[in-house]
């Protein structure tokens, strides 16, 4: 069952629980946009195929406010607003390592291999590379880890994860990004909030989501 956080006759905006994909891959396992799909289906009691939107993307172990289009005008307008980065997103990370300051903008070049689906920092000259903007902000010690607020400027693949493990801060639980953390089926990475502007009143809306349940253990650690 989907938990929905906005809906009107253009958007739908829902919760993603960490380990579940947002759109399907090779490996054909349920995903967000079935779960949105079946809803609407159900909600609205329509025959046959249902649209559904993909505007944008979370990491399967990443949780948090996932946004999607009801219809192919908000479609192609909300697409647009990633596209050109207008959408404001903040995440909350909890991450290891020391952070004494404050806050701060992290600015990298990125590179993906795709063949493994790993990124990582380049030089600035690397012409492969991508450039990866985000400002942090810290909010709390947790024991052994530190609450981050993050607000990317930019919107690449793994961008939060890599950015902040290249400091010296991997994510809880994300092992591909050099996390200690033993948790499983879920990195300490959440989507709490997303403001965009409606697709036909070009009003802004922000749509929020409370930090997961199963973060209270890991903000327990101690060192």
């Amino acid at each position: 069952m989907v938990e929905v956080l906005f809906e009107d006759n253009h958007c739908l905006a829902v919760e993603k629980p960490a380990g579940l994909l947002t759109m399907g891959d090779h490996t054909g396992e349920p995903t967000l946009v079935d779960a949105a799909r079946d809803y609407l289906r159900k909600k609205y009691n329509k025959p046959g195929n249902v649209f559904v939107g993909v505007v944008h993307r979370l990491d399967r172990p990443v949780s948090g406010v996932v946004l999607f289009a009801r219809t192919s005008k908000g479609a192609s307008r909300l697409s647009e607003q990633f596209r050109i980065r207008s959408v404001e997103k903040t995440y909350l990370a909890l991450v290891e390592g020391a952070v004494t300051s404050g806050e701060g903008l992290l600015a990298d070049r990125l590179r993906k291999d795709r063949a493994r689906n790993v990124v990582t920092v380049v030089d600035e000259d690397d012409d492969d590379g991508q450039d990866c903007v985000l400002a942090w902000r810290r909010l709390k010690s947790c024991g052994r880890l530190t609450l981050l607020e993050i607000r990317p400027q930019t919107g690449r693949s793994h961008q939060i994860r890599v950015q902040l493990a290249a400091q010296g801060w991997p994510i809880a639980g994300d092992r591909k990004y050099g996390s200690t953390v033993p948790v499983d089926n879920f990195i300490a990475l959440h989507a709490a909030a997303l403001t965009f502007l409606h697709p036909t009143t070009r009003q802004p809306i922000t749509v929020q989501s409370d930090r997961p349940a199963n973060w209270s253990r890991l903000m327990d650690i101690r060192r």
